[in-house]
């Protein structure tokens, strides 16, 4: 008997650790809906089609009346504890003021637990299991792709190589992404998600495939996106659709301009980045962009609330 017991010990210890999986969302809100004078109950609606176990909310407050392209505070109350109160779900205030945030905030299906030195990350318990979700929006001013197509857009210069509109997409966003990675030390080896309105493109669309396509002016190592990659983050998206002629994957903008139109620039800017812990890692299983009907939504809500589309991933560890 006991010979029977320490054999069912031994295979119990050699048993697999069973698989989990998770579904994010990362999703720039337009302040509920009531940026453009819609009801949060719309935004509401896409979440609740979604389903998704975490939610990386940013715009949750309102844009003030006095917004310009250098400044642009949030204003009001956030729509964030409404979403979370209405869907049962775990909810923290990102209220920090710095260079990483704009009235964000994270929903979860599963406890939050902690948070990060700088307020751009939460610690998240999935069924005993330590995730790390770090929620940003960085700086679009100035944006890069308007100074590479002579779009006014606050005073920056219009730029028209590769390694200016480099320099002046590292000055916007780098000290953002120190904070980021000054964050990272408090998970150390966890499984780390960062959801986010990065206000800038990806290395991985802007290439010369896509330039010669018209979807983009020229091809440029965005800085930002490529740091991320540096550090073993996968971007969540690309990993399940490569191709960016097959998915040009646009979040920003659904709504008032067309393609063509000469006066905007339509792009992907919202992203969902994951990397595994040592003995945790990460596969990518769903990727999807959310939005109003059109060629550009890989899934349709309809009404649509926001000027951004979203990002939907599914992983398993």
């Amino acid at each position: 008997m006991r010979q029977k017991l320490l054999g069912l010990v031994l295979c119990a210890l050699a048993a697999p650790l069973q698989a989990e999986t998770l579904s994010i969302m990362s999703f720039n809100i337009f302040g509920g809906g009531a940026s453009d004078g819609k009801p949060v109950d719309e935004t509401l609606a896409v979440i609740r089609a979604m389903d998704p176990d975490i939610v990386g909310l940013q715009e949750t407050r309102l844009i003030s009346e006095i917004c310009e392209a250098e400044y642009c505070p949030a204003d009001g109350a956030s729509a964030a504890a409404v979403l979370a109160a209405e869907l049962g779900y775990y909810y923290y205030e990102q209220t920090q003021e710095n260079v990483a945030l704009w009235s964000n905030a994270v929903i979860s299906r599963y406890p939050i637990i902690g948070q990060s030195n700088n307020d751009l990350g939460v610690q998240i318990d999935v069924n005993g299991t330590e995730i790390w979700l770090f929620n940003i929006q960085l700086d679009d001013e100035p944006y890069q792709p308007y100074q590479a197509l002579g779009i006014e857009y606050g005073p920056a210069p219009f730029v028209n190589t590769e390694p200016e509109l480099i320099k002046w997409a590292t000055r916007t966003r780098s000290p953002a992404l120190d904070l980021l990675f000054a964050d990272f030390t408090k998970p150390g080896d966890a499984i780390i998600i960062i959801t986010g309105d990065f206000g800038e493109p990806s290395a991985l669309d802007w290439t010369e495939a896509t330039v010669e396509a018209g979807l983009h002016p020229l091809a440029v190592q965005w800085p930002t996106t490529q740091r991320l990659a540096d550090a073993g983050f996968v971007d969540a998206y690309r990993a399940i659709w490569p191709d960016p002629l097959e998915k040009p994957a646009f979040t920003w903008t659904p709504r008032w301009t067309t393609e063509d139109d000469p006066e905007d620039h339509h792009d992907r800017i919202d992203y969902i980045f994951v990397r595994g812990a040592t003995d945790r890692p990460v596969t990518m299983r769903e990727a999807a962009i959310v939005g109003e009907p059109g060629i550009r939504s890989d899934i349709i809500i309809e009404p649509w609330p926001s000027d951004h589309r979203a990002v939907f991933a599914i992983v398993e560890f």
